[in-house]
């Protein structure tokens, strides 16, 4: 398996403690890139500019990530474009959060 598909793998591990889901399933993961030197670039987003669980999230990556074999540095880059919206979410976090 590529190191990008285990740091993909990974980040379903990192979860949004205040909805209780995983970054991936909630469509907060925008790309997940791997330098020649096995450093990682993750590009993310957050439900809202002014999540309470900023800090939280974002260390639960880098954490998360870093523990991987293999793995240079971890950059998380934090956009706010596109937004995030509902429908980013997989069908099973959908179907967690009660949305149609």
């Amino acid at each position: 398996m590529s190191l990008e598909r285990k740091v993909g793998a990974a980040l379903f591990e990192v979860i949004d403690p205040e909805l209780g889901i995983n970054i991936m399933d909630l469509g907060l993961v925008y790309g997940i890139g791997v330098d020649y030197e096995d450093n990682v670039e993750i590009k993310m987003t957050l439900t809202t500019p002014g999540c309470p669980m900023h800090d939280s999230i974002m260390n639960g990556v880098k954490y998360r990530v870093g523990q991987l074999e293999g793995v240079g540095n971890v950059h998380v880059d934090l956009v706010w474009d596109p937004a995030w919206n509902p429908g980013k979410m997989s069908d099973k976090a959908k179907e967690m959060l009660g949305f149609g």
